[in-house]
């Protein structure tokens, strides 16, 4: 049964959810068909569990509202905030197998000679160079003492031009002060057009299965957009995830590719790309996390992908913004969070000894369901007009979102322990062994939310579509 039980201090919640939604050009009367379960909320200097409500809330009224223009009514909807918060960290749960660890040994915080700095390691290449501009082996002593000896803003400046990832820790007003936050300031939440009319699609939107029949193209990895195709596999589509030969991600994979397929190309070779090409032309939806040039080099670039697919729905993600001298850096969730100022104030308002990140990674997995919503949506314009869409979201402008909204939650009150009713029924046969996912966060009248293959390991499958 849904439940619409009312929500003490909705404002944050409130906010958040209208930000998301109009970013996606959302009717905003439509945002009264959406309804929130009452709760506690995860301790933070955020308001965390509003923000992870809020976005699974507004990729779930997209789906909703293409459900409405198909049928000619609105579903009940609810999103259940204790399963939201749960959903924006972990939804799997192994039975008698462990996870790998999630960060690599050199991975983490690091006192610098000013400042603290984070560097982020778990790929072998970022950790060779960070560890080739400290001069050091990948022992954490030894790069915290190469570290201490760094100006912070120095040693991040010296890791990225290495092509490594690290972010020096900030307050938000260094960051709205920083070149990069002032052009990522004028920077809407989602970079949205429509394009070049095409035929209009006729596919049908079933209730149980909404998006059955949708061919969703998955070119990212950790870890909004692999949440993004993760909730779109939920309802139906038929997701391809697509992984060069050499990538692996031992802590990821089993909890990002429930639902999707998962093959491997290499982009560089001729007839690889090729593969790809007649993917992307059979495409309903793309969904790319790569560096803003990346296809360009590869000649998928933008123009290149509206020749092939005129009525695609184009979704792009890149971590520090796509203006200002910072467009293009390679970054991670942990990293935004150094980087403008949400460690910072985890630090100062908690009374930490040390920078104090989100209690989950809820930049990732906000923009993730940021860019579910906007693809859904892209979906309704191309059934209602045959116009395809490109969006383009950021980790650093989501981050923006939270800062700008939030208000103090740490100390709310906290959710009751995790208990067996949190876990949906079915085992999950697994590549790595059975599992169980905690129970959806949203609910549809009459639409389960469910998936069709159990997470399985990158590369088990073939670069087709079904």
């Amino acid at each position: 049964m849904l439940n619409h039980e009312p929500i003490q201090n909705a404002e944050p919640l409130a906010h958040y959810l209208r930000e998301f939604w109009l970013a996606t050009r959302g009717n905003p009367e439509h945002l009264a068909h959406l309804s929130f379960s009452a709760g506690g909320a995860l301790p933070s200097a955020f308001a965390v569990t509003d923000f992870a409500s809020a976005a699974i809330g507004a990729a779930s009224l997209a789906m909703a509202e293409l459900m409405a223009v198909s049928t000619g009514q609105w579903p009940a909807l609810n999103v259940d905030r204790r399963l939201a918060s749960f959903w924006f960290g972990t939804s799997l749960r192994p039975q008698g197998w462990t996870l790998p660890a999630l960060w690599d040994a050199v991975a983490g915080d690091y006192q610098a000679a000013d400042g603290w700095i984070r560097l982020h390691t778990n790929a072998p290449h970022h950790r060779d160079a960070a560890l080739a501009v400290l001069a050091v082996a990948p022992q954490r002593d030894s790069v915290a003492r190469a570290v201490a000896g760094w100006n912070a803003d120095e040693l991040e400046t010296a890791i990225v031009e290495r092509q490594g990832c690290a972010a020096a820790m900030k307050s938000a007003r260094a960051w709205a002060e920083h070149p990069q936050g002032q052009a990522l300031s004028r920077e809407p939440l989602l970079l949205l057009e429509n394009t070049t009319h095409a035929a209009r699609a006729s596919w049908q939107v079933p209730a149980q299965r909404p998006l059955r029949g949708v061919r969703v193209l998955d070119l990212t990895r950790i870890l909004a957009g692999p949440t993004a195709t993760r909730f779109l596999a939920g309802f139906g589509a038929q997701v391809l995830r697509i992984d060069p030969y050499s990538w692996e991600e031992p802590g990821t994979v089993p909890e990002v590719v429930l639902g999707k397929r998962c093959a491997r190309l290499d982009l560089n070779r001729p007839n690889e790309r090729a593969t790809l090409e007649r993917l992307l032309a059979d495409a309903d939806v793309l969904i790319h996390g790569y560096r803003p040039d990346a296809l360009e080099r590869l000649g998928l670039g933008a123009e290149r992908r509206r020749q092939l697919n005129p009525a695609l729905v184009d979704i792009a993600l890149d971590a520090y913004g796509w203006s200002g001298p910072w467009r293009g850096r390679r970054g991670f969730d942990s990293l935004i969070q150094m980087s403008t100022g949400i460690a910072e104030a985890g630090m100062r308002v908690l009374k930490r000894e040390r920078p104090t990140p989100l209690p989950v990674q809820a930049i990732d997995h906000a923009a993730g369901y940021l860019l579910a919503a906007a693809a859904i949506r892209g979906l309704t314009t191309r059934l209602t007009s045959g116009a395809g869409t490109v969006a383009r979201a950021s980790l650093a402008r989501t981050a923006q979102l939270l800062i700008a909204h939030s208000s103090a939650q740490a100390d709310a009150s906290p959710f009751s322990a995790e208990h067996e009713d949190d876990l949906a029924t079915p085992i999950e046969l697994t590549s790595w062994g059975p599992a169980r996912r905690i129970k959806p966060a949203v609910e549809i009248q009459g639409t389960p939310m469910q998936w069709d293959y159990p997470a399985s390991a990158l590369g088990s499958a073939h670069a087709e579509w079904r």
